[in-house]
């Protein structure tokens, strides 16, 4: 009698479940039970504040890494670049390396400067927020030499 009830109940208030766009997914059953499962979960929704923005979502764009490779013993540069990725502004943040040449170029994805500009403290703050949401590039250079690159997402 107990499980007709709740049968019922569920029935009449109709029953509501998560929804999302995978890549790929199934149903496996056994003597056990069943269950189902998804893989790649690749929407996800991003809302922005005054105080700043979140993502929600189980598979979410989150990159760090510098491109090149370690063939250049002899450069002693160490940069980070955070928060990556980014609605509004990025920070550059060289160390155990001479400021005195040294300069950072962003640009976008085919390639087109958008800022190039002197590296004067050891933490430089560079603005993304007029920027339209894609990947971006910062290159830092000495002598017009790229010492080292990182890719940005802006969100």
């Amino acid at each position: 009698m107990k499980k007709l009830i709740i049968i019922s109940v569920l029935s009449l208030t109709g029953v509501q479940a998560q929804q999302s766009i995978n890549s790929s997914g199934g149903n496996g059953s056994g003597i056990g039970g069943s269950f189902s499962y998804t893989v790649g979960q690749i929407d996800y929704v991003a809302a922005t504040g005054t105080n700043g923005s979140i993502s929600q979502g189980v598979q979410q764009p989150y990159e760090f890494f510098t491109l090149g490779t370690n063939d250049y013993p002899t450069i002693l540069l160490q940069a980070v670049v955070y928060p990556n990725p980014t609605t509004e502004n990025v920070s550059l943040v060289v160390s155990n390396y001479s400021l005195e040449n040294l300069k950072f170029e962003l640009y976008d994805i085919s390639g087109k400067t958008i800022l190039l500009q002197k590296i004067t403290t050891a933490e430089t703050s560079i603005s993304m927020k007029n920027l339209s949401t894609g990947s971006y590039f910062i290159a830092v250079k000495e002598n017009n030499k790229k010492l080292k690159t990182f890719k940005i997402i802006k969100n």
